[in-house]
């Protein structure tokens, strides 16, 4: 079988062996599927056929989750905005399993905060390798604390970066591009999808305001911006980000204040500002 194959590739398996993943999905076969699979390659699987987790994710503190689109009592991206609006569980990496006949759900899940997706049927081995991959992504490296290792540590709440211990000033744009980018690291985005992930329905934008946004950003992160190593050009296609990011949460000393107990990502905070972009 395919999963035995999976099984007998496990890479550093004692790294995975007590990892939970949370698989929130209501159709049995694809949810039994994805429970064996990556049982198989080490991991602990608790399977919800219901949207109604976010309880039993603040008191397991899954790794990693993988959610349908679709539920019969919820919405995917509903729960998805709910992860990362909910303090205990924001870092949480998330993987949606979308339905092959809605690719252009794609774009959608990643708009809401997801860090990548699966479309459904699904093969073992991609699932388990999709699966690692995002969590080598979140995952301490050499035993030592994810912020000591990172190229860029971002503050979501304070909006601020900092590249190799340094804090560099951004715009409210540039810190949205550049949070957007660093949570789908690795990753290529085309100018179009990043305007429509980061840009939303700002006026008079174009894909130039895309480069042009970009060019301001190496200037203040690259070591050496005539030959940029964290933010990549894919030619004939857009940009990705190879820079590896660690998020630093802003201590709130106990304040239990909505602002405090309900953080918003960047990118949503940047909904007040938006306004329809003309259409072509």
């Amino acid at each position: 079988m395919a999963c035995a194959q999976v099984s007998a590739r496990r890479v550093d398996e004692d790294a995975f062996m007590k990892r939970l993943i949370f698989v929130v999905e209501d159709e049995i076969e694809v949810s039994e599927m994805a429970q064996w699979c990556l049982e198989e390659a080490g991991y602990a699987v608790r399977t919800f056929s219901t949207s109604n987790v976010i309880q039993d994710a603040e008191d397991s503190h899954p790794s990693l989750m993988l959610i349908t689109m679709m539920m019969p009592d919820g919405n995917g991206l509903d729960l998805c905005r709910q992860i990362r609006e909910n303090r205990a569980l924001a870092r949480t990496p998330i993987i949606f399993l979308i339905p092959e006949s809605a690719e252009e759900h794609r774009a959608l899940a990643l708009e809401s905060g997801a860090d990548d997706c699966i479309v459904k049927p699904f093969s073992p081995r991609e699932l388990v390798a999709r699966v690692q991959a995002v969590l080598r992504r979140f995952g301490p490296a050499n035993g030592r604390s994810r912020t000591e290792t990172a190229d860029l540590v971002i503050d979501s709440l304070a909006m601020k970066v900092s590249v190799r211990g340094s804090e560099v000033p951004t715009t409210s744009l540039e810190f949205r591009l550049i949070e957007y980018l660093a949570r789908h690291r690795g990753q290529v985005f085309t100018r179009d999808l990043l305007l429509d992930a980061v840009w939303g329905d700002m006026q008079f934008v174009t894909p130039r305001s895309v480069d042009a946004c970009i060019r301001r950003i190496r200037e203040k992160i690259e070591p050496d911006r005539t030959s940029p190593t964290y933010l990549k050009t894919i030619r004939g296609v857009g940009y990705r980000l190879d820079a590896v990011a660690a998020w630093q949460l802003t201590p709130n000393d106990g304040c239990t204040c909505l602002a405090c107990t309900t953080p918003l990502g960047a990118s949503r905070l940047a909904s007040s500002e938006r306004r329809r972009r003309p259409s072509t």
